[in-house]
């Protein structure tokens, strides 16, 4: 197995961060581009959101069929032919008119970037020591971080001067360049073992996670824990370009930095889950970042840039722990589990966009604050659940 401090693990370690910076760069592109579109659409800001939905939607539909095809092929394949694809399928949706043919060449774009994030974690969690997972997956979060921040900023900067279809291109040549390191580095399947079993069986074995509170659990606290965050700064960037703050787009881009406070704490997520285990950073999480939503409130940049950075480390923390908790809990069918965690996930970032933008056009950040407080309540409940059910297996054992 690939271990902490080998050539293999760092080869592989750099490998996944560029699959990373293309999946993500590509997945939150549309994000600040959101008040654009729907000026040039003449559109609604919830209506303007199909084009970034429409993406996370075409992922969680896409999830499952390449992790089903990763356990007869190969994780490395799989990801190699998602990664193949991203930059034909951006050059395609380049040539989109109307704004349904933008929505749609989205869902297409997610459905494609679904084969490398339904495999990236079951490849890990195959082929790296415990020790190395742990570290791994909190670093592989970070990269996802960074490559929503880059893209953002790309989006909003490249938007102003360049127009969306210039943006999707430059995006997509980027893409390209990213894939020659990826198949230099990623080193090949060498704990794989390919599944006997047919569809209806390996159906079957990934839908019977849905039967294990350890795992359904999670599953859960991942997908209300994304519904709020990719959402809240969604809100934050309509609010930011009208009155009384009025900044253009580039500038209000820049908004999406405050993901560098997730890139640490999804990196110190593993140490963190070493020491003190990951049930109660999923707690300390979900405080954090509704913490940062009521600092948020004020209306002065330098309150709402704090809280931003508060909802970041905090919605990274949780993220980073339940989706390593999946991947370290599921005893069959890895690469199924984790599809469904992202199933969650980015069902959670679709539907929640619909729900926090709604509150945001009827009350303003005080109807985001309540959106997201109905949602963290249960997110507590939750992790509560989840605690009880530890402990409970923990005196059966001991029984």
């Amino acid at each position: 197995m690939i271990d902490v401090g080998t050539r293999s693990y760092q080869r592989a370690r750099l490998a996944l961060t560029l699959g990373a910076l293309m999946v993500f760069g590509n997945l939150y592109l549309f994000q600040p581009l959101l008040p654009e579109l729907a000026q040039l659409y003449q559109v609604s800001p919830s209506q303007a959101n199909w084009a970034h939905a429409a993406c996370f939607m075409g992922l969680a539909l896409g999830l499952l069929p390449w992790a089903l095809l990763s356990e007869r092929v190969g994780r490395r394949r799989v990801m190699l032919l998602s990664l193949g694809l991203i930059p034909l399928v951006g050059a395609a949706g380049a040539m989109a008119e109307a704004f349904w043919q933008i929505a749609l060449a989205r869902a297409l774009m997610g459905a494609v970037l679904a084969g490398f994030a339904s495999v990236a974690v079951a490849y890990m969690a195959e082929e790296f020591s415990p020790k190395a997972l742990a570290l791994a997956v909190g670093g592989f979060v970070a990269a996802n971080s960074i490559g929503g921040i880059l893209s953002r900023l790309a989006g909003g900067g490249l938007g102003d001067l360049l127009g969306w279809r210039g943006t999707v291109l430059i995006i997509g040549a980027c893409s390209a360049l990213a894939l020659v390191g990826v198949l230099r580095w990623l080193p090949q399947d060498a704990c794989f073992r390919p599944s006997r079993h047919g569809l209806r069986v390996s159906l079957k074995q990934t839908f019977r996670h849905l039967a294990n509170p350890k795992l359904v659990l999670a599953m859960w606290i991942g997908g209300l824990n994304f519904a709020l965050f990719v959402n809240q700064f969604s809100a934050m960037g309509f609010r930011l370009v009208a009155e009384p703050h009025s900044l253009p787009l580039a500038v209000t881009s820049l908004i999406f930095l405050c993901y560098l406070s997730g890139t640490f704490t999804s990196s110190f997520s593993g140490r963190w889950s070493l020491r003190f285990g990951d049930l109660s950073g999923m707690l300390l999480g979900t405080l954090v970042a509704f913490a940062g939503v009521l600092l948020a409130r004020q209306e002065v940049l330098w309150s709402m840039i704090l809280g931003m950075l508060l909802i970041s480390a905090g919605a990274f923390l949780v993220h980073a722990l339940a989706y390593a908790w999946v991947g370290k809990h599921a005893l069959t069918a890895k690469a199924g589990a984790t599809a469904l965690y992202l199933v969650h996930y980015y069902v959670g970032g679709s539907v929640g966009g619909f729900w926090l933008l709604w509150c945001w056009q009827q009350w303003g950040w005080d109807g985001v604050i309540a959106g997201s407080g109905v949602c963290y309540c249960a997110m507590l409940m939750l992790v509560g659940a989840l605690t009880r059910n530890e402990r409970r297996l923990s005196e059966q054992a001991l029984a």
